[in-house]
């Protein structure tokens, strides 16, 4: 009877024994997994490390093969728990560097931006400057037009002055002349007038006598 009873007590701690194993090794599994879990339903991170993630999965099913007092236990436990940190790390490395890409091409647009900013201020710059250019040309061109206008309406005064010196010049010759002539008729009329009068006060001459030639005799 006390056989029986120790049997049957050995018997029971060996299963109670068994099932204490067997929990420890779910509850390893079960981090692992929840560890694993938690990382593929991250928002950010979920989608990153997928080759990680898979081979972490497959090293905590074969942690799940063995039970806590053999001795590959340990080896695959470590070796699950190391992939599962490896695929949070790689999962965390690609994160940073899809955003520090992300950042690059931010500031390469950035840049480009500025640099489309930069080209269409010279651009206005140019235009503007090209502007003040042609609008300096063109009064350029308006006051040689000017002075040349100027220039031909000085050349026309000054040869209509020439002009009408010349015909002043000649009226004045005219004038002259008339009045010359004018003056010699005056003293003519003058002339007239004292020779007619000289001729009315003074006796009329007799006329001089001329000799009558001789006839000679048997002359012609």
């Amino acid at each position: 009877m006390k056989r029986s009873t120790i049997l049957l007590s050995a018997l029971a701690l060996a299963v109670s024994a068994g099932n204490a194993l067997a929990a420890t090794d779910d509850l390893d599994v079960r981090r692992l997994n929840s560890s694993l879990d938690q990382l593929s339903s991250d928002p950010v991170l979920g989608g990153y490390a997928q080759g990680e993630q898979a081979r972490a999965r497959e090293a905590i099913s074969q942690v799940g093969q063995y039970k806590p007092k053999d001795k590959l236990h340990a080896h695959y436990l470590y070796i699950a728990e190391r992939r599962v940190d490896t695929a949070k790390a790689v999962a965390q490395f690609q994160d940073a560097q899809a955003k520090s890409a992300q950042l690059d091409r931010e500031h390469d647009g950035i840049l480009l931006e500025s640099s489309r900013l930069d080209a269409e201020m010279a651009r206005r710059q140019l235009e503007q400057q090209r502007m003040q250019n042609q609008m300096i040309q063109e009064e350029a061109a308006r006051l040689q037009q000017q002075g040349v206008e100027y220039s031909q309406a000085l050349e026309q005064a000054k040869a209509e002055g020439d002009k009408a010196r010349q015909v002043a010049a000649a009226q004045a010759k005219v004038a002259n002349a008339a009045k010359k002539q004018a003056a010699l008729a005056e003293a003519a009329a003058r002339a007239m007038r004292d020779i007619n009068s000289s001729d009315g006060g003074a006796p009329a001459s007799t006329p001089a006598t001329t000799p009558k030639k001789s006839k000679k005799s048997g002359g012609n």
